[in-house]
Protein backbone atom coordinates (compact mmCIF):
# COMPACT_ATOMS: atom_id res chain seq x y z
CA UNK A 1 0.00 0.00 0.00
CA UNK A 2 1.33 3.56 -0.96
CA UNK A 3 1.20 6.77 1.02
CA UNK A 4 -0.02 10.08 0.08
CA UNK A 5 0.62 13.02 2.99
CA UNK A 6 -1.48 15.97 1.90
CA UNK A 7 1.37 18.32 3.52
CA UNK A 8 -1.35 20.62 5.17
CA UNK A 9 -4.07 20.67 2.73
CA UNK A 10 -7.28 20.07 3.81
CA UNK A 11 -8.44 17.61 0.46
CA UNK A 12 -6.90 16.55 -3.29
CA UNK A 13 -9.02 15.86 -6.23
CA UNK A 14 -9.46 11.92 -6.63
CA UNK A 15 -7.94 12.34 -10.16
CA UNK A 16 -5.32 14.53 -9.06
CA UNK A 17 -4.55 12.06 -6.47
CA UNK A 18 -4.45 8.93 -9.13
CA UNK A 19 -1.82 10.86 -11.20
CA UNK A 20 0.53 11.71 -8.48
CA UNK A 21 0.49 8.53 -7.16
CA UNK A 22 1.56 6.52 -10.54
CA UNK A 23 -2.40 4.96 -10.48
CA UNK A 24 -2.99 6.20 -13.64
CA UNK A 25 -0.38 7.76 -16.71
CA UNK A 26 -2.40 11.15 -16.73
CA UNK A 27 -5.36 13.40 -15.23
CA UNK A 28 -7.13 12.51 -18.51
CA UNK A 29 -6.90 8.77 -17.86
CA UNK A 30 -7.96 8.89 -14.14
CA UNK A 31 -10.92 10.77 -15.40
CA UNK A 32 -12.32 7.99 -17.86
CA UNK A 33 -11.03 5.29 -15.25
CA UNK A 34 -13.57 6.71 -12.59
CA UNK A 35 -16.23 7.76 -14.98
CA UNK A 36 -16.45 3.65 -15.58
CA UNK A 37 -16.77 2.83 -11.89
CA UNK A 38 -13.49 1.37 -11.59
CA UNK A 39 -12.26 3.31 -8.62
CA UNK A 40 -13.15 2.54 -5.15
CA UNK A 41 -12.90 5.07 -2.14
CA UNK A 42 -13.01 3.58 1.24
CA UNK A 43 -14.71 -0.01 -0.56
CA UNK A 44 -17.22 2.15 -2.59
CA UNK A 45 -17.25 2.75 -5.99
CA UNK A 46 -16.64 6.85 -6.52
CA UNK A 47 -17.93 7.85 -9.83
CA UNK A 48 -16.68 11.96 -8.85
CA UNK A 49 -13.66 13.14 -10.94
CA UNK A 50 -12.92 15.54 -8.33
CA UNK A 51 -14.19 14.07 -5.36
CA UNK A 52 -12.15 15.54 -2.61
CA UNK A 53 -9.71 13.10 -0.88
CA UNK A 54 -9.22 13.77 2.70
CA UNK A 55 -7.00 12.46 5.16
CA UNK A 56 -7.68 8.58 6.58
CA UNK A 57 -9.11 8.13 2.55
CA UNK A 58 -8.09 5.23 0.99
CA UNK A 59 -8.55 4.54 -2.55
CA UNK A 60 -8.21 1.21 -4.11
CA UNK A 61 -7.87 0.90 -8.06
CA UNK A 62 -6.99 -2.68 -9.74
CA UNK A 63 -5.43 -3.92 -6.36
CA UNK A 64 -2.96 -1.08 -5.86
CA UNK A 65 -4.35 0.85 -2.61
CA UNK A 66 -3.51 4.59 -1.31
CA UNK A 67 -3.80 5.45 2.09
CA UNK A 68 -4.03 9.49 2.69
CA UNK A 69 -2.41 11.01 5.38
Amino acid sequence: MKEFNLNGSEFIPLCDLMKITDLTGSGAEAKHLIAEGKVKVDGQVELRKRCKIRSGQEVDFQGEKVKVI
